[in-house]
């Protein structure tokens, strides 16, 4: 979704699975004029963006303040314009929602951690290892292992030990929030097939910010309730999480899912032009090189 996506790239045979099941929502206004290519990119670059000016917001509060703001705003928010039904489902259902709560607070406190350290695009390029890996191992083509050297060899020219220069600490939490992210599709396929629509997942965003704020004010205190940074943590929300899922899901409805795929695989290469035009950061041959063989991986898996 990077950590925010509602369906991560990468996914053929299963995308139907994945994907939480779009409420009836009335079809034309503003979103329906606009053609279905365009959602995915407004999508991609408003995620890539919001994380772009979460990290500004780190010298005054730090990753898990910031997190805090961005996942309790999104959750007010989509329960807010989703309003979704939380009761009459059952055990089964509110525990897979509870775990995917879980795995959506991890996941973006690991994420935001980890971009206190390294740069956005090295980030969100080891963060597509947990979604590229359900890809893989839910196939069974011998082309795929290709995919697999071209992620790992990704993944490779990004860790200490091979002579790169990016913060252990940091390429760590990038790998723990694509391990999280991972979870985090497994757990939308089994809450998308008990709670329909968007309710499972508007449910899990409340549990994370539950989870989040308390960890926000261990670290930052009443900081995280100044008027400004409260007004920069809801913008974060909105970019981060309410607008990019409110268009992916009407994008969804008409685009085909390895498409969709293609399109969003170029997260990495936005979020490194993101980085860069606002937070002044460059990623190197190095960094470049792995985004390229990530992206490649990910292409190469959604169109097969």
């Amino acid at each position: 979704m990077s950590t925010e996506s509602t369906l991560p790239p990468g996914l053929s045979s299963a995308a139907n699975d994945l994907q939480p099941l779009p409420e009836k929502t009335r079809r034309g206004g503003l979103l329906g004029s606009v053609p279905p290519s365009g959602l995915v990119l407004l999508s991609v670059i408003s995620t890539q963006f919001g994380a772009a000016l979460a990290k500004g917001l780190f010298p005054a509060l730090g990753a898990a303040g910031t997190v805090a703001l961005r996942v309790g705003f999104a959750a007010i928010l989509l329960m807010s314009l989703w309003r979704p039904r939380v009761k009459g489902y059952s055990r089964r259902a509110y525990l897979y929602v509870w775990l995917f709560g879980l795995a959506l607070a991890t996941m973006n406190l690991a994420f935001y951690s980890a971009l206190s350290r390294i740069p956005l695009g090295v980030v969100v390029t080891l963060e597509f290892s947990g979604p590229l890996t359900v890809a893989v191992m839910g196939s069974r083509k011998p082309l795929d292992l290709m995919w697999v050297v071209f992620a790992a060899a990704g993944i490779l020219l990004l860790a200490p030990w091979t002579g790169a220069h990016y913060n252990p600490v940091g390429v760590l939490l990038a790998l723990t929030a694509g391990a999280c992210w991972a979870a985090y599709i497994l757990l939308s396929a089994r809450v998308g097939r008990n709670i329909p629509g968007i309710s499972g997942l508007a449910m899990a965003m409340s549990i994370a910010g539950l989870i989040l704020v308390p960890v926000g004010f261990v670290q930052d205190g009443w900081r995280l309730l100044s008027p400004l940074l409260m007004l920069q943590g809801l913008g974060v929300g909105i970019l981060s999480s309410v607008l990019p899922y409110s268009v992916e899901l009407e994008a969804l409805r008409r685009l085909p899912t390895h498409i969709f795929g293609l399109l969003m695989s170029l997260e990495p290469a936005m979020a490194a032009f993101a980085g860069w035009l606002i937070l002044g950061e460059g990623i190197g041959v190095r960094g470049t090189s792995a985004m390229l063989l990530i992206i490649a991986a990910s292409v190469g898996t959604t169109r097969r």
